[in-house]
């Protein structure tokens, strides 16, 4: 696998710093076959859900943190 076809431009903004509240306010993004990728949030899943359909789940954490390094010189 080529890890470097995963690589995207994230803006800051976008990067979560904790867990939403209330939990299914979690944004969700829909892919379907042949559409363009949905945004929607957690609390919609049970209605877009269809017999077959396959649901992947991304349960890494949210930690507070910064990595630093020295400016270029």
């Amino acid at each position: 696998m080529r890890v470097d076809l995963f690589d995207f431009e994230l803006p800051d903004e976008r990067i979560a710093l904790r867990p939403a509240e209330p939990r299914d306010a979690a944004r969700l993004l829909v892919v379907r076959p042949g559409k363009p990728p949905e945004d929607r949030i957690v609390s919609e899943l049970p209605g877009l859900l269809r017999p077959g359909d396959a649901l992947v789940f991304n349960d890494t954490k949210v930690h507070t943190g910064a990595a630093y390094r020295p400016a270029p010189t």
